[in-house]
């Protein structure tokens, strides 16, 4: 399934690794922060 998100949407719920051991999830910071965020498909990629 291929969702495409336009401005304005709510970004969908996600955790990634912190740099310590628990991971973060976007939630953990809803209606305390503003977010943003920014994925580079290729960035850090040997492609």
């Amino acid at each position: 399934m291929d969702e495409t998100l336009k401005v304005g949407d709510l970004a969908p719920e996600f955790s990634l690794p912190a740099t310590t051991v628990e991971k973060i999830a976007l939630s953990d910071f809803h209606g305390k922060k503003n977010i943003v965020t920014a994925f580079y498909g290729m960035d850090f990629t040997p492609g």
